[in-house]
């Protein structure tokens, strides 16, 4: 672990930063962990209330070693087990129909259907009637289904594939699914063998489904340092430790913006998002996982910088969920690493 000053940042901000936290109870922060040219530099946790705790609700003592689940940061993870596949063959591209890989729904093709490819998975624009709002009809549906797959291929189309952005964690189930017709492995096996593992990523688990696959779109607990690894991973291009985890190309392909959201300022790229902040009058562009609750994994190519935030406001508390990660980046984290201080 390296020192802030060590790093360029500056210390009294940080310092800043945790104690502003602790007052602020109400935020329900876990907590922060910030990555500098590839050192850890800062880290703090908090004792707080999490709904989502991998040993069920209840008063948690957070620490380097407590898993945290990563609602849909989730969907970034699974991003990156699909480039190492297609790196290896696996999968032959992002253009592959989906409903090639799973013959036994032959009766749900439609000239519509069959335009529907990875690419359209990856970037949210698959043109099925999904809704990711609350009451959560579809995502409650999908949970419960024996057959998770053919559900969400079964939604009428109400789009053209391709043409409008639509925030679905059908989408992502479906990556889960091709890759598993494609090896005949589940997801959890394979992004351990294809990702965890070559990043010394041990302490995970996985939220289920009836038919015995993982929940590969919102459901994975991981311990906030391995959390930065995904970001470090990005940030040095698909490396690690010298080593070509998944091909830069890939990298290139999936933190660039594929397709414009509903929401001013945000692009989408293959499971990730892009945006920007302002520190100092100065624009500073990101790369960032994003999970409901305030989870965030924030990437910074010109800063080389990586910064994980976990937090608990889950259902109904969507202002501090956006709030409490934008507070820590662009108030704390961001001034510290700035040049100027």
């Amino acid at each position: 672990m390296a020192t802030p000053e060590s790093v360029g940042l500056d210390p009294n901000k940080l310092c800043a930063l945790a104690a502003k936290f602790e007052e602020w109870e109400e935020a329900n922060l876990h907590g922060i962990v910030v990555v500098r040219h590839g050192k850890l530099a800062f880290e703090h946790y908090f004792r707080s209330f999490d709904l989502k705790a991998r040993g069920g609700p209840g008063i948690i003592d957070f620490n380097a070693k407590t898993t945290h689940h990563l609602r849909s940061m989730t969907k970034s993870v699974t991003a990156l087990v699909l480039g190492v596949a297609i790196d290896r063959g696996i999968i032959a591209d992002v253009d592959q129909s989906v409903l090639s890989f799973f013959p036994d729904y032959a009766d749900l093709r439609t000239p519509e259907k069959d335009r529907i490819t990875i690419r359209h998975l990856l970037t949210m624009s698959i043109g099925l009637d999904w809704s990711d709002d609350a009451p959560y009809t579809n995502e409650d549906t999908l949970n419960r289904s024996l057959d998770p797959y053919r559900y969400v291929l079964s939604l009428p189309v109400v789009e053209p594939a391709g043409s409008v952005w639509n925030y679905s964690g059908g989408a992502t189930a479906l990556i889960g699914g091709i890759l598993s017709q494609a090896t005949g492995k589940r997801f959890d096996v394979l992004a351990a063998t294809l990702l965890f593992d070559p990043l010394g990523v041990s302490d995970v688990a996985w939220t289920w489904l009836p038919n015995g696959h993982p929940k590969n779109w919102c459901c994975l607990w991981m311990r906030p340092r391995d959390m930065a690894k995904m970001g470090q991973l990005v940030l040095d291009r698909g490396r690690w430790n010298g080593a070509q985890v998944v091909s830069e190309t890939w990298i290139n392909a999936a933190t660039a913006p594929q397709i414009k959201t509903i929401y001013r300022g945000l692009d989408y790229g293959f499971q990730f998002w892009l945006g920007a902040s302002f520190v100092s009058g100065k624009r500073i562009d990101w790369v960032e996982a994003q999970g409901q609750g305030g989870q965030r994994i924030l990437i910074v190519p010109t800063l080389d910088l990586v910064t994980v935030v976990t937090a608990g406001n889950y259902y109904g508390n969507d202002r501090l969920a956006n709030l409490v990660p934008q507070t820590v980046f662009d108030d704390y984290v961001l001034p510290a690493a700035d040049p100027a201080h």
